[in-house]
């Protein structure tokens, strides 16, 4: 038995999604790869939910059958509404996944975390056999910190202790403990935690260890080493 109310049915992104006719086009390149059988780790953001429609056509279309693991809420409302079954890593492995991105550098290495869904994100990403990662061209750097901060995403016993430890990294520059837009206070997490975006003048390969390391820190916003297919927008 279906739910008769809206939440269940309703397939709309909250807000404009920019770039759409490029994303479409990207989504309709990503749903092409999707085999009879596949396990999809689904990610979050607006290419994401634009994937998540163009794969629920093909396995219209096909008659494929596939199974989704969503890392946020969103997206498994999402699945919900397209009837796409969906499980957890505790019960199946991702034959591939897809994602968006804030930054990526040359060697693929990526900030992401804008959504507040990197915890699961990249537990999905390091599971999957293939990643493939859809931006638009802005989004590729140089270098990663030249555009966007690093989210970190801090147990809510230690905001105290990592504003603390954060300030003492070097090359850090600005420290922001991220707000809500539609609620009072800080963002809160789908895992109850709250996020500190944090502005570095340099990263290194070894500053995703060294945040992993705090006592309170939960996860990073840094993605390194993950050398995921990177499929590239024009704007």
């Amino acid at each position: 038995m279906k739910w008769p109310n809206k939440p269940a049915a309703d397939l709309a992104w909250g807000r404009e999604i920019s770039n759409r006719a490029a994303k479409e086009l990207a989504a309709l390149r990503l749903a092409k790869r999707l085999k009879d059988g596949d396990t999809v780790g689904v990610g979050s953001g607006s290419t994401s939910f634009l994937t998540l429609i163009a794969l629920a056509r093909r396995r219209e279309e096909d008659k494929l059958a596939f199974q989704a693991i969503p890392t946020s809420i969103e997206m498994e409302l999402a699945c919900a509404a397209l009837g796409i079954s969906t499980t957890t890593l505790k019960a199946a492995r991702p034959d591939w996944c897809f994602d968006g991105a804030d930054e990526v550098d040359p060697k693929g290495n990526m900030i992401k975390g804008r959504g507040g869904a990197m915890l699961r994100e990249k537990l999905v990403m390091s599971a999957a056999e293939r990643i493939y990662i859809v931006i638009d061209s802005t989004k590729q750097v140089s270098r990663l910190g030249q555009k966007f901060p690093v989210p970190v995403e801090v147990h809510p016993e230690a905001i105290q202790l990592i504003e603390t430890s954060l300030g003492k990294l070097p090359d850090v520059k600005t420290i922001s403990l991220r707000q809500a837009v539609a609620k009072d206070g800080p963002v809160i997490t789908e895992h109850g935690n709250v996020i500190f975006d944090v502005k570095f003048s340099k990263i290194d390969v070894k500053l995703e260890k060294t945040l992993k390391a705090l006592p309170g820190v939960v996860e990073s916003g840094l993605f390194i080493g993950f050398a995921p297919h990177i499929i590239s927008i024009k704007t």
